[in-house]
């Protein structure tokens, strides 16, 4: 199984994300990709460093021509406060009011309009959209407003959306089968942003990182940033040590600060074996629900996350007919998806199991036809080995040719 692990030993940012992955593929290409998407007055550079003697990448973001050094995406509420989130631990009051001039509001609703409009595949929209879609929770959390009265600073938006939209085009470029993540440092201390000093994580970081193994190793300052939090929480399936894998490449991202300890995210990719994986069974019995609002239920919960969401009849206590409610998740999702459920059942308890699955290798490829491309879905291992084309694929040809998806499966012979 195509395997990728990222070692956040000294946290996560966005930067350091980007450069960890670019360091795996072609450089030139992704940076000519970058480049061409019409964000606006950004640009984007890669090049070779050094930190503590050990060789690197470091990715920087121009806007308007200058570098934005560690601009995140902190949000705000457009009417209370006049500065956004800018996690400096030695910045000054007099730059944030020159931030403050030269930078406009930005709301989650223009993010969507302009990641909409980028010339990118939808899953890198889509990818980008549910990134920023966490740090917006976040935010409307931390700040007590909802969503869509959260608003970001404009120049510090286009630093945070090359990176999310970096970190997203990168992961569909390596295609990493499975995605795990090592227990992620946060960091300590405090840090001085426009709203005065706030503790690390901050709290937009830390309620991004809940669910997620993390710790301080006493290194002072803000190492993991709400966007390194929320691109770690989309994509890495699970957070532990590492697993036994073959590895191929490794990238070495380094961050912009120097610590005595080498200040990177380390990047493996490479092959692991069939084998277990561990994932929550979340079980609740329903029996004054109707069916209209259990498979509404059903299809939130799956967009929530949810790895299988399914039912099964059974009898409940006075012969009453019911609906057995299971979904499987990650352990890192299990309070959110049982918030969920909550939310969206009757339920009043949920049982919990901690399951290991014997998994196959998994991978998806895309094969040229006579009716055009077709994905396919390959599975191997424990001595299997088998091959399905996407279902979708194969009703859109079917319909295309007036034929049964059985004779459109027989002719292309999958």
């Amino acid at each position: 199984m195509k395997t990728l692990y990222l070692e956040c030993n000294m946290g996560a940012a966005g930067d350091m994300l980007t450069a960890a992955l670019l360091d795996l593929t072609d450089r030139e290409a992704f940076l000519a990709k970058m480049n061409s998407l019409g964000l606006p007055e950004t640009e984007i550079s890669a090049a070779a460093a050094s930190s503590c003697g050990i060789d690197g990448l470091r990715v920087s973001v121009r806007v308007h021509g200058e570098e934005e050094e560690s601009h995140d995406v902190h949000g705000h509420h457009h009417h209370e406060h006049e500065h956004g989130h800018h996690h400096h631990e030695h910045e000054h009051e007099h730059e944030h009011e020159h931030e403050h001039h030269r930078h406009s509001h930005t709301s989650m609703h223009d993010i969507e309009q302009l990641i909409n409009g980028l010339d990118l595949s939808d899953r890198v929209k889509s990818d980008a959209l549910a990134v920023y879609g966490l740090i917006a929770e976040a935010e409307s959390h931390a700040h007590g407003r909802p969503v869509s009265e959260i608003h970001f600073h404009e120049v510090g938006t286009m630093d945070a959306v090359a990176d999310i939209v970096g970190v997203c085009l990168l992961m569909e470029t390596l295609a990493p089968e499975r995605v795990i993540a090592s227990p992620v440092n946060t960091g300590s201390g405090q840090v001085r942003c426009a709203h005065g000093i706030l503790p690390v994580p901050a709290p937009a970081t830390e309620y991004i990182l809940r669910g997620v193994p993390a710790y301080s190793s006493g290194i002072q300052g803000e190492l993991c940033t709400p966007t390194g939090a929320a691109l770690l929480r989309h994509f890495a399936g699970s957070f532990g040590p590492m697993p036994v894998m073959k590895t191929e490449r490794t990238g070495c991202g380094l961050g912009k600060k120097e610590f005595e300890q080498l200040n990177c995210i380390r990047a493996f990719l490479g092959e692991s074996g069939s084998g277990s994986d561990t994932v929550i069974e979340l079980k609740c019995d329903l029996d004054d629900m109707t069916p209209e609002d259990i498979g509404f239920a059903c299809d939130k919960l799956f967009a929530a996350g949810a790895l299988e969401v399914f039912t099964a009849p059974i009898y409940m206590k006075k012969n009453r007919p019911g609906v057995l409610l299971t979904v499987l998740c990650r352990e890192a999702e299990r309070d959110r998806l049982a918030g969920e459920i909550f939310r969206l059942t009757s339920t009043i308890g949920i049982r919990q199991t901690l399951c290991e699955r014997l998994v196959l290798d998994r991978r998806e490829t895309v094969r040229q036809t006579q009716y055009g491309e077709v994905r396919v879905k390959e599975v191997s291992g424990y001595g299997v080995s088998r091959c399905k084309p996407e279902a979708d694929d194969i009703a859109r040809i079917a319909k295309e040719q007036g034929a049964s998806p059985a004779e459109i499966r027989k002719k292309l012979g999958l």
